[in-house]
C-alpha cells in the first residue's frame, strides 16, 4: 500500500534542507534565504577576520567564550549561516550543534564581491530579527566597518558607522574594547 509518506508529503522542507547542510561533510556550506552556497573565503577575507579575532581574543577568554565560524540556525526560516567570526559562550559551544543567533555575543561578517549585498542587507536584517546583540560588518569593497547593535524585529536600532578602515571602532560591553581597523 502506498502512503503519503512514500511521496515525501509531510516532510518539513526547512528541516530536510538543514539536515542536508549539517551532514554535508568537508565544506562550509550555508543557506541564505533558501539558496545553498559554499563559503570559500579568500586569504585576504580570512585575514580581516583573523585581525579581529586576534584583537578580541584576550577579552573573549575573560568572558569564558570562544571564537569561531560555527553554524547558526535561524529556525522558522530557510537560513543556516556560517559567519566569518562569532563569539559564543564556551558552555553553549560545547553542545556540538548549531547555535541560535541570540546565543552569540557578536557576529562578524566580512564582505566579498560575491556576497556583499547578502552581508550588508539580508544577514543584517536576519541577525537583528533573531536577536544577535552585536553585528560587525567589515565591508572590504567600501573599505569600511559598521557596528550594528540593539536588535529588533525591524532591524538594528543603533548603527555606529560606516567608518573608513583605519578608524578605531568601539565594541561595547561586554567587550568594552576599541578595534584597530587599519589592517583590515
Amino acid at each position: 500500500m502506498t502512503t503519503a509518506h512514500d511521496y515525501g508529503e509531510g516532510i518539513d522542507p526547512e528541516r530536510a534542507l538543514k539536515y542536508v547542510i549539517q551532514h554535508h561533510l568537508g565544506d562550509r556550506t550555508e543557506i541564505v534565504e533558501g539558496v545553498i552556497s559554499n563559503v570559500t573565503p579568500s586569504w585576504d577575507h580570512e585575514n580581516a577576520a583573523e585581525e579581529i579575532r586576534d584583537q578580541i581574543r584576550p577579552r573573549v577568554k575573560e568572558l569564558d567564550c570562544v571564537t569561531g565560524s560555527g553554524n547558526l540556525d535561524l529556525p522558522g526560516s530557510p537560513n543556516w549561516y556560517v559567519p566569518d567570526l562569532a563569539v559564543a559562550p564556551k558552555a553553549l559551544a560545547k553542545g556540538g550543534g548549531a547555535l541560535l543567533p541570540d546565543q552569540v555575543l557578536l557576529v562578524v561578517e566580512v564582505t566579498s564581491e560575491s556576497n556583499c549585498e547578502t552581508d550588508r542587507v539580508v544577514k543584517r536584517k536576519r541577525y537583528a530579527e533573531y536577536g544577535t546583540p552585536l553585528y560587525l560588518l567589515v565591508d572590504r569593497l567600501d573599505k569600511t566597518v559598521t557596528l550594528f547593535s540593539e536588535p529588533g524585529r525591524l532591524g538594528y536600532t543603533e548603527v555606529d558607522g560606516p567608518h573608513p578602515f583605519g578608524t578605531p571602532v568601539r565594541l561595547p560591553e561586554p567587550f568594552g574594547i576599541d578595534l584597530d581597523t587599519s589592517a583590515l
